[in-house]
């Protein structure tokens, strides 16, 4: 099942799975994919238009992929798309887009998300992380990938830009004429929005075709705000109660969203 880069809105629900093998607290392979198909469910129900695996659990999160990593997000991912009615992505948090893409094209997923594409960002306790958009393109195509699209991140939240002068129009074009498949803009730090004057600049920047999605901080409250500008939106915390997604807090989310764009479009009408 294909993601349509074309829908817009698009929007993207996360799927946060639990603490993976590596670290205190790991519960065992069914509660790990129960959780996931739980919260499957609950987003397909919803209404939205995809949904994004991501192993946000794992604090601190790796930088790499560990073996065991792999192994239980491989699983969970096989799981998911033998059941789910909608496309599915895939990140290997913090920064590892070849174990993405592996994971993806294994598993048959429709996209990956990567937070570190073409900005060279420090962030506290980890240090410089390694950017190859090249190097991620030719593994791309070495592995027979290249269908599966790429979400990129650009001037990502909680780091650090090394290059302080770089605006998000030079790294949102950088991303492009890489290959980006679709632009994600964020604020600095989970349920933060973006200001919509990066929004806005990074979308003057871009060839239309590629949709930029806000990546954080989407709420019922600023919905209205946020549809004016963003393609799309990437959701997680918003829609979720406690550990697992809402079914009705996705219901009234996306209902919000799709009152906004009713309304916008009377008024240019």
């Amino acid at each position: 099942m294909k993601l349509d880069l074309n829908k817009k809105p698009l929007v993207i629900g996360m799927i946060h799975l639990p603490v993976t093998l590596s670290y205190d607290g790991w519960s065992g392979l069914n509660a790990f994919v129960n959780k996931a198909i739980r919260d499957l469910h609950s987003l397909e129900n919803g209404g939205v238009d995809a949904a994004l695996i991501e192993n946000d659990g794992d604090q601190p999160c790796q930088v790499k992929g560990t073996a065991d990593v792999v192994a239980s997000m491989t699983v969970v991912a096989h799981e998911l798309a033998k059941i789910a009615k909608i496309p599915l992505g895939i990140e290997v948090l913090l920064n590892d887009p070849k174990a993405s893409l592996s994971i993806a094209k294994t598993c048959g997923l429709s996209f990956i998300r990567t937070d570190y594409f073409v900005d060279k960002m420090t962030r506290e306790g980890y240090g410089e992380f390694d950017v190859d958009p090249l190097g991620l393109l030719t593994f791309q195509h070495k592995i027979g990938a290249e269908d599966i699209k790429i979400l990129a991140d650009v001037q990502v939240k909680y780091a650090t830009m090394i290059d302080k002068t770089k605006t998000i129009v030079e790294s949102a074009q950088e991303a492009m004429r890489f290959g980006a498949d679709g632009i994600i803009i964020t604020g600095t730090k989970t349920g933060e929005k973006p200001v919509t004057i990066d929004i806005k600049a990074a979308k003057d920047a871009v060839d239309s075709r590629i949709p930029v999605l806000v990546g954080s901080g989407l709420s019922v409250k600023n919905t209205q705000e946020l549809v004016k500008y963003a393609d799309g939106f990437i959701v997680g915390s918003a829609i979720k109660t406690g550990d697992f997604v809402d079914v009705l807090k996705v219901k009234s989310l996306i209902a919000e969203i799709n009152d906004c764009r009713y309304i916008d479009h009377i008024k240019k009408t």
